[in-house]
């Protein structure tokens, strides 16, 4: 299997400058080959094949010595696979358009070989000896290695390993259905209890350090050091929440995968949970698309299994004792009592026991098929089942004809994602 430690670097100031203009080669290819490609299909009507633009890196050195002095050659080739990659995964419905790349953002690069650990350092080609802060033991044998640096100006290094599969792993028995939500982020019943963890409310605590420092930073003249110094300022307290909102998902799924074998969790759409104008802010902050992602690749390390169920299922409307479906129930409503059986229910308890009951249907009747068939029960998904199981690799199993916008990358095909892994 393949796994990413990302490891923070302190280059020295030659170093920073080297890496600059690594930054600035890879960059200016992206943008040639892209311009290129939009070029060549604006004439033709087809798309530039990665051959051609590859191709073109020869004379491009002849042209500009500075792309053969100050980069790495294989990093130029990793440029023109990425886009050619992106150029896949806008057409097959998994990414927007590529976008030309600018040096007032991220900016990152790749190594595919010849990148060693020294000690407590990192030797990479054209840069040198770079120290770097090991925060655990680089195992396996390194395939890629991604060099970002933030907009704080921080340096990081993303190494991809090929290890065996993971010894030692803390493996629990227990079946969760999990209910997201805003008041509480994770409603957790494993079927004799629930369990509520609350919103940590990640940017609503630093809105107000946010607000002063933007409205100082608008109020500089632009292209001035002032500015740009408050640009860093502002680019800081988002790092932080964003630190913070991924050090909490992190420890919650880590702690939810150690004590269980599957999680059920609902297929939530939430591109259009975002056009409500109330709780846009809310639903961005909260962080549910990244949280199951996380689920989804530490289950995979563990022969774990990830279920989805439909994100019509009605599980608030459910009872979960006599199944009686009540016609309305608004937000407002938190408890509520079954005309049928007169249950008094919790709404979020309720619903998480009846995703539990749902995803253990779905995965009796996966099982059931696969055993008629002669397959595994956790390699084959149901149609018919009312959800979307995720296999053991991680990859969702959806249907082939699917091509809508925004559904999550297919992990099965794209194996060399470095920042999924190995963080929590």
């Amino acid at each position: 299997m393949l796994k990413a430690v990302k490891v923070r670097l302190y280059p020295t100031s030659e170093q920073e400058i080297a890496l600059a203009k690594s930054f600035g080669c890879a960059r200016w290819y992206w943008n040639y080959a892209l311009n290129a490609c939009i070029q060549h299909y604006s004439e033709t009507g087809k798309s530039l094949k990665l051959s051609v633009y590859k191709a073109y890196l020869p004379q491009l050195k002849v042209e500009y010595p500075w792309l053969k002095e100050d980069c790495y050659s294989a990093v130029l080739q990793c440029v023109a696979i990425n886009l050619n990659k992106a150029y896949a995964n806008f057409f097959e419905g998994r990414a927007k358009f590529p976008r030309f790349k600018s040096k007032h953002h991220k900016q990152s690069i790749q190594y595919p070989q010849n990148v060693k650990i020294v000690g407590d350092c990192l030797e990479v080609p054209k840069i040198g000896v770079v120290k770097a802060v090991f925060h655990r033991l680089i195992e396996g044998k390194i395939k890629t290695v991604t060099i970002s640096k933030t907009p704080t100006d921080k340096y990081f290094a993303s190494l991809l390993c090929e290890v065996d599969g993971e010894a030692g792993l803390v493996s629990g028995d227990k079946i969760l259905g999990i209910d997201l939500g805003l008041k509480d982020f994770a409603i957790i019943h494993d079927g004799n209890e629930v369990t509520k963890h609350s919103n940590p409310k990640h940017l609503k605590r630093h809105e107000k350090n946010l607000a002063r420092k933007q409205k100082k930073f608008a109020r500089k003249v632009k292209g001035s050091n002032s500015r740009n110094k408050y640009r860093k300022l502002v680019a800081k307290v988002h790092e932080r929440v964003s630190n913070s909102r991924q050090d909490f998902l992190h420890k919650l799924s880590r702690k939810l995968v150690d004590h269980s074998q599957i999680i059920v969790v609902e297929n939530l759409h939430v591109k259009g949970m975002v056009r409500n104008r109330k709780l846009s802010k809310s639903i961005s902050d909260v962080g549910w698309g990244m949280f199951v992602n996380f689920l989804d690749y530490k289950l995979k390390a563990k022969d774990g299994q990830l279920v989805e169920i439909g994100r019509f299922f009605p599980s608030s409307k459910t009872c979960s004792c006599c199944g009686h479906i009540v016609d309305e129930l608004t937000l407002d409503i938190r408890e509520w009592d079954c005309p049928s059986c007169f249950t008094s229910h919790d709404r979020d308890g309720n619903a998480a026991l009846n995703i539990r009951k749902e995803g253990l249907r779905i995965l009796q009747n996966n099982g059931e098929t696969a055993l008629q068939e002669g397959f595994p029960p956790q390699a084959t998904a149901n149609p018919k089942g009312g959800g979307n199981p995720v296999i053991a690799d991680g990859g969702c199993v959806r249907p082939p004809t699917r091509k809508g916008k925004g559904q999550r990358s297919m992990k099965s095909e794209a194996h060399t994602v470095p920042d999924r892994v190995g963080v929590g």
